[in-house]
């Protein structure tokens, strides 16, 4: 535990410093390739626990800490240590004394009485600081300020529902590959080990509890793939159809690019900036025994990676703030800011207007994002069609909500979608 406790309160230091924190976890499975899978598993749920509590932690931290200016290290490991004391299994006992010890380790050791006396008094008033917290709104909500107010400016009859779906654990959905079995065929198998599973959409089933992928039958022989029953909804929207040619812009890591290629058989590119990250759709597709045309590029410069030939469908799939997945990233909180909203607009109207070029009229491009924030979504498109006379927005199926808005629930992350079909 000692080993775990210190490399997560080394992940949500970084963090605070703005790093991406999924990046931080795989840079340190790489650095420590001797971690046990239960380490592994430890040191993420202690950072994405810190990081769901992040603003009930610093409201109690600044009553216990004397001095403000706290060696940052040593200030999130006493993030992690409260966060376990308070929502964490282990002993309280030993979470004091491996956090003293990890202290010991850090600048010689001068804190390490430090962190022992801040622990133990969180222990002794942990009712009256959680209660204390829950008066100040960042702390209550566990977002920053700035994301409270756009929520509620946004969303008047929803926003505290987005924001407590927002701190609570994910829902696990698996999409079936129908090309293989019916999703009731599986649903069986799930049932047969043990797997109680609720059928939604035309391919998903949404797991009672999480389950590890190794214990979901044929995973690693392409039966299902672990995807948010919301994602799964951009596959059935885009509707293809065989013989069609599909581009999957931004595609990476691969699960819109699997769906859709397990519902028809397409002439399917798939199109992401990052090289790397293609790796992993390749890898997903090899285990789904699929194939695609896989290119390295920016969707904002077709010039560079196009062959002239127009799509049939294209995915939009854009960069966002991610702020609808925010529970499977609970870092994403306390990365974003209101100013990085300039940059993602600048950015996903040059990857419409770009694309909409490649697409042949009588054609349909689907816009998409994981985001909540309304000037990624309807705004974005509202200006596109403004640009573009050749554009119209095309309704929703009656299951999905007319906005084209998935809200973060129970049974699904937050999610955008627009149909936009060529004149």
């Amino acid at each position: 535990m000692l080993l775990s406790q210190r490399l997560a309160s080394e992940a949500v230091l970084a963090v605070l410093a703005g790093r991406n924190l999924s990046d931080v976890l795989a840079r340190q499975r790489q650095q420590h390739g001797e971690l046990e899978p239960r380490q592994r598993a430890a040191i993420q749920d202690i950072s994405y626990t810190a990081l769901r509590h992040y603003g009930e932690i610093d409201h109690v931290l600044r009553q216990l800490l004397k001095r403000p200016d706290t060696d940052p290290a040593v200030r999130a490991l006493l993030v992690t240590g409260v966060a376990q004391l308070a929502w964490g299994r282990a002993a309280p006992y030993a979470v004091v004394d491996h956090a003293v010890k990890v202290a010991s380790q850090l600048n010689g050791g001068f804190a390490k009485g430090m962190v022992n006396a801040v622990l133990r008094n969180f222990l002794r008033q942990k009712d009256e600081l959680l209660a204390a917290a829950a008066k100040d709104e960042r702390a209550r909500w566990n977002h920053p300020g700035w994301w409270v107010a756009a929520m509620r400016r946004a969303y008047p009859q929803a926003w505290t529902s987005i924001l407590r779906a927002n701190n609570q654990h994910p829902p696990m959905s698996v999409r079936v590959n129908t090309r293989r079995l019916s999703r009731d065929e599986y649903l069986a198998r799930l049932l047969a080990v043990g797997i109680a599973a609720e059928a939604l959409g035309s391919a998903g089933l949404r797991l009672d509890k999480p389950v590890p992928v190794d214990q979901l039958p044929g995973f690693f022989d392409g039966l299902c793939s672990v995807q948010d029953i919301g994602a799964q909804y951009a596959a059935e929207l885009l509707d293809v159809r065989d013989g069609m040619r599909v581009l999957d812009a931004c595609c990476a890591p691969g699960g819109k690019t699997g769906h859709l290629l397990e519902r028809a058989d397409i002439a399917l590119t798939g199109l992401d900036v990052d090289a790397v990250r293609l790796q992993r759709v390749q890898a997903n597709l090899d285990r789904l025994g699929l194939r695609a045309t896989l290119k390295q590029g920016d969707a904002a410069k077709p010039a560079d990676w196009w062959d002239g030939q127009p799509f049939d469908r294209i995915l939009a799939d854009v960069p966002c703030s991610a702020a609808g997945v925010a529970r499977r990233h609970p870092d994403i909180k306390w990365l974003r800011r209101p100013e990085d909203f300039a940059q993602f607009a600048t950015q996903q109207a040059g990857m419409l207007d770009a694309l909409w070029g490649c697409l042949k009229p009588g054609g349909t491009l689907l816009y998409a994002t994981c985001s909540v924030f309304p000037e990624e979504n309807q705004a974005q498109i509202s200006e596109f069609l403004q640009r573009h006379p050749d554009a119209r927005q095309r309704v929703l199926p009656a299951d999905l909500p007319a906005s084209g808005q998935l809200l973060p629930n129970d049974r699904h992350d937050g999610f955008f979608y627009a149909l936009l079909a060529k004149t």
